[in-house]
């Protein structure tokens, strides 16, 4: 009975009903694209930053990282390398040499990092095979190949297939360098990345180096992120004079990002209860208010103020219950729809690009996301009924049949 009156009453003012319902229905959809949006920022950026620089897991020397000296090469890395590559829980693994270096053109020069990586593994890792602009990815097929940024390119007025020359340290601490010809030319869209990193064949470059089987390096993407502790762990207890670290630990601030996603989470949704909450005491009280002569008469034919309580929460209830069912659907079509197309961030590419955020954003959110969103308009719209309803058995039967 009380369900039933509860929903005549909310359609007896079917513009107030409306208004309310579609404040909700645009906010849920709002708040589900915002969500949906920033979360996927996010995560392309973390993805990249993994992709490009960290990896999962990254393997080295302990004096390697503190002072990137060429002579500090793993022991047994191929070995090493050809162990993990064994595991079942390796998604791809690169066996990498990595040294400073300079790199010069006809017009420029510029120190750089220098890495010298084996072309099958490394597509596996970074991808880089996709990003490529013009030319191809190291095949090995010739000596002393080189691939290049389109931003290093365009500093060193570099072409495909024009030559540039490396100059670096080999093990022995000696000064050495040699020429490579560009065979491609790639974009990452991380301009951090892209205009400090070179890419050549490892054989080349451990030739150049004077040690056949040098490595410094070898980087780990997992097949599941959730089993990085484990892996670590065991690596760890296995090669305990290695430095193992986790992409967290080779950079705080993907760590950070990484934590941003449920506190942004938490901030859109907190901004968008608050004002739904407002939006609703403010409507609802005024329809408390319109009926306060007929809130009345149902007290005074005998309605006790427990009934009239739960009419008011039931109707607010109601209101919310269709209003973001809606909007979910809406958010959910919106999300799927830039989800496949991607929003094009294009003419804010440099800026994007600087900050290694990608310039097409592919949008995303989880189911569970949806039902907390669900779950949060019906708290709000609870916690938005309270008012009003509490104003509507303080009425003195009496008092308000008398109004006009």
């Amino acid at each position: 009975m009380l369900f039933q009156i509860a929903w005549r009453n909310i359609w007896r003012s079917k513009l107030r009903s409306m208004i309310v319902i579609g404040s909700v229905l645009l906010g849920v959809w709002a708040l589900t694209f915002l969500m949906s949006f920033n979360r996927s920022l996010i995560n392309g950026y973390i993805d990249d930053a993994i992709r490009y620089q960290t990896s999962h897991i990254q393997i080295h020397l302990p004096e390697f990282v503190e002072d990137r000296e060429v002579a500090f090469l793993l022991p047994d890395g191929e070995k090493l390398f050809e162990s993990l590559k064994e595991e079942e829980t390796t998604a791809a693994i690169s066996l990498r040499t990595s040294l400073s270096g300079m790199i010069k053109s006809p017009r420029a020069a510029q120190g750089i990092t220098i890495t010298g990586v084996m072309p099958s593994y490394e597509k596996e890792i970074t991808r880089l095979d996709e990003k490529i602009l013009e030319g191809t990815f190291l095949d090995g097929s010739k000596r002393n190949q080189i691939m290049v940024s389109q931003k290093l390119a365009e500093k060193l007025k570099l072409k495909l297939r024009k030559k540039v020359q490396l100059q670096f340290q080999d093990v022995n601490g000696e000064f050495t360098g040699a020429t490579f010809r560009v065979v491609g030319i790639y974009k990452t869209g991380n301009t951090v990345f892209d205009l400090s990193n070179i890419l050549v064949n490892r054989k080349d470059l451990n030739r150049l180096l004077g040690k056949k089987d040098a490595s410094h390096e070898i980087a780990l993407l997992l097949k599941d992120k959730q089993q990085l502790d484990v892996v670590k762990q065991k690596i760890t207890a296995d090669h305990p004079n290695l430095l193992i670290e986790d992409y967290k630990e080779i950079s705080p601030d993907v760590k950070l990002y990484e934590q941003q996603i449920g506190v942004s989470l938490a901030i859109f949704g907190t901004i968008f209860m608050l004002a739904l909450i407002f939006g609703i005491i403010n409507t609802m009280l005024m329809a408390v208010l319109e009926r306060n002569r007929e809130i009345g008469m149902l007290m005074a034919v005998g309605m006790n103020k427990l009934r009239v309580f739960g009419m008011i929460v039931m109707e607010t209830l109601l209101l919310g219950m269709i209003g973001a069912p809606i909007g979910l659907f809406l958010g959910f079509l919106t999300v799927s729809y830039f989800g496949e197309h991607g929003i094009n961030l294009g003419a804010f590419a440099e800026g994007a690009e600087r900050f290694g955020i990608q310039t097409v954003i592919k949008t995303d959110l989880d189911t569970n996301v949806y039902l907390i969103i669900m779950f949060g308009v019906l708290i709000t719209a609870l916690i938005a009924s309270i008012y009003p309803s509490f104003k509507a058995i303080k009425l003195k039967p009496v008092e308000a049949i008398r109004k006009i």
